[in-house]
């Protein structure tokens, strides 16, 4: 797991094994996420999207706690992914970094409670698979536009997005902050500190 320029968030290259049966990799290593993130991967869900190319889907968030990680790759196709930090007072506030997903590099990332997560499908019928540390629950699960000008995200040149009436009338990162919808930094860094686990209580 390599540390993205957002606190909380890497990215996974996996080893990849190749003969003329195919490929094989490792898409998840419990000890060594551990090491990196100083954390384990308490799974509670698995969700799987599949998008036409152009469609977007995001930016989710969760409240904090318990927020939401996730665990995300491609596992068809391809996506350009992308984190935002949505946690009003962090350094990195209202930034954000893509990062493509194929089934040909088989990269995933990993974003921590707190961050704002989204993607536009590159290829028609991009499958993403989503680990996520807690359940759905439309209660505390939120999002902003994917398209708001004073984010500025680059989306794919040339390609008309396509997005769920939700996701289209999601608030602006402004008017999200005004209303205080956003996860607050320092909340999120001490409910994550909390979920440090030490490395001799790994489990073998």
């Amino acid at each position: 797991m390599k540390p993205l320029s957002i606190e909380g968030a890497w990215l996974y290259e996996p080893t990849l094994h190749t003969d003329e049966r195919g490929t094989f990799l490792e898409t998840f290593r419990s000890a060594d996420f551990q090491l990196d993130t100083g954390r384990r991967l308490e799974l509670a869900q698995v969700n799987r999207s599949v998008s036409r190319r152009g469609v977007i889907r995001g930016v989710h968030f969760a409240d904090v706690p318990p927020g939401q990680a996730k665990y995300v790759t491609c596992v068809r196709g391809a996506v350009r992914d992308v984190i935002v930090d949505l946690r009003t007072g962090s350094p990195t506030y209202r930034a954000w970094e893509a990062v493509e997903l194929d089934d040909r590099d088989h990269r995933a990332v990993f974003l921590s409670e707190g961050l704002g997560h989204a993607f536009q499908a590159v290829t028609d019928d991009a499958a993403v698979m989503y680990l996520t540390t807690s359940g759905y629950d439309p209660g505390r699960e939120h999002g902003i536009d994917p398209l708001d000008p004073d984010l500025g995200i680059a989306w794919l040149p040339g390609v008309a997005p396509l997005l769920s009436p939700k996701d289209a009338a999601a608030p602006t990162l402004a008017a999200a902050e005004a209303t205080g919808l956003l996860p607050a930094y320092e909340d999120c860094v001490r409910y994550v500190s909390s979920l440090a686990t030490p490395l001799s209580e790994e489990t073998p």
